[in-house]
C-alpha cells in the first residue's frame, strides 16, 4: 500500500470501481441465493419424505449457483453479454432497456452498483489504506446483500451472516480489528442473546414471533465487529429508524399494524455506522452527558 501515499487519489477511485463491479456480483447473490436455498431445502425435504412431491414446476435440475447459469433478460431470454454487463455504464448507455426485446431493465440493478460504489467510497474516505479498512469495506458488501435479501424475502441467510460473525472475531484475533477478542466474542454473545431473550419475551406475551432467528445472528455478527459497547447503539438506533419507517409505511400504504416487515436493513444500516462512526459518537456522548 506505499503506493498509495504517492498517489492519495488511487484509493478513493479503486474502492468506487470495486464498489461497482462488486454491486454488479450484489445484484446475483441477492436474486440468487434464496432461490438457491430453497432448492437446497426442497431437495433435502424429497430425501426425508421421497413419497411426497417437493419438485417446482420450473426446476429443471440444471446447475444454478452464483456463476451458472449467464443471467439472461426475464422477457426474451437473451443471454446478457460482457460488453451489456459493465456496471452503470451498460444500463446508461443501453437507456435501461434490453437490447433484444427493449424490454424495460429494473432500475434496481444500477441502483445497488451505485450504492455499493457510494458505500466503498465513503469508506476509503472515513479510514486510512489498511487491512481494516479493506475488511470494512467487505462487511459493507455483506450487510448490503444482507439487506435486499431481507427486503424482497423476509430472510437473512446464515451463508452470510455466519461466515461474517467469524470473520469479525478472526480479525480480532490477528490484531486487524480495532476491536479486542475478548470484546468481539462478548459482542456476538451479547448480540445474539439480547434479541433472543427479547424473542422469547415477546412470544411468551403475546403467543407471536415478533422477529426471526436470522436477526439474532446478524446482531451477533455486528457485535463481533463493533465490540459489545457499541451494541446498545446499533439496537437504539436500528429501533428508532424502524418504527419510523413502520409508522410512515403505515401511514402511506395503510398496511395493517399486524403486517410483519424487515427488521435486518436497520440493524445493517446502523451497524455499519457504528462500524465507521461509533467510537466517536460514544465518546461524544460520554464526555457531553455523562461528563467523562
Amino acid at each position: 500500500m506505499a503506493v498509495l501515499s504517492y498517489y492519495p487519489w488511487l484509493y478513493p477511485l479503486f474502492a468506487t470501481i470495486l464498489g461497482l463491479l462488486i454491486g454488479s456480483f450484489l445484484n446475483v447473490v441477492i436474486y440468487r441465493l434464496p432461490i438457491m436455498m430453497e432448492r437446497q431445502w426442497r431437495q433435502e425435504c424429497q430425501d426425508c419424505f421421497p413419497e411426497l412431491d417437493y419438485a417446482q414446476a420450473n426446476d429443471t435440475g440444471a446447475p444454478f449457483n452464483l456463476s451458472v447459469p449467464r443471467s439472461r433478460c426475464p422477457h426474451c431470454n437473451h443471454a446478457i453479454t460482457a460488453l451489456e454487463n459493465i456496471p452503470l455504464l451498460s444500463w446508461l448507455v443501453l437507456k435501461g432497456k434490453c437490447r433484444e426485446c427493449h424490454a424495460p431493465i429494473s432500475k434496481r440493478y444500477p441502483a445497488i452498483e451505485l450504492l455499493t460504489a457510494i458505500i466503498s467510497l465513503t469508506v476509503a474516505l472515513v479510514l486510512p489504506p489498511t487491512w481494516w479498512a479493506v475488511a470494512v469495506v467487505g462487511c459493507s458488501f455483506a450487510l448490503i446483500a444482507l439487506t435486499f435479501i431481507d427486503i424482497d424475502k423476509m430472510l437473512l441467510p446464515d451463508q452470510i451472516t455466519l461466515p461474517l460473525m467469524w470473520a469479525g472475531i478472526l480479525l480480532a484475533v490477528i490484531g486487524i480489528s480495532p476491536v479486542s477478542l475478548t470484546d468481539a466474542v462478548i459482542g456476538a454473545m451479547a448480540g445474539y442473546l439480547s434479541l433472543w431473550s427479547v424473542f422469547w419475551a415477546f412470544k411468551l406475551l403475546t403467543k407471536k414471533d415478533g422477529m426471526g432467528y436470522g436477526d439474532f445472528k446478524l446482531l451477533a455478527a455486528i457485535g463481533a465487529w463493533v465490540g459489545w459497547s457499541l451494541l446498545p447503539f446499533v439496537v437504539l438506533l436500528s429501533s428508532f429508524v424502524g418504527a419510523i419507517c413502520g409508522i410512515i409505511m403505515l401511514r402511506t400504504k395503510g398496511e395493517d399494524q399486524q403486517t410483519p416487515f424487515s427488521f435486518g436493513p436497520y440493524l445493517a444500516v446502523a451497524g455499519w455506522i457504528a462500524i465507521l462512526w461509533g467510537q466517536p459518537i460514544l465518546h461524544w456522548y460520554v464526555s457531553s452527558y455523562l461528563g467523562f
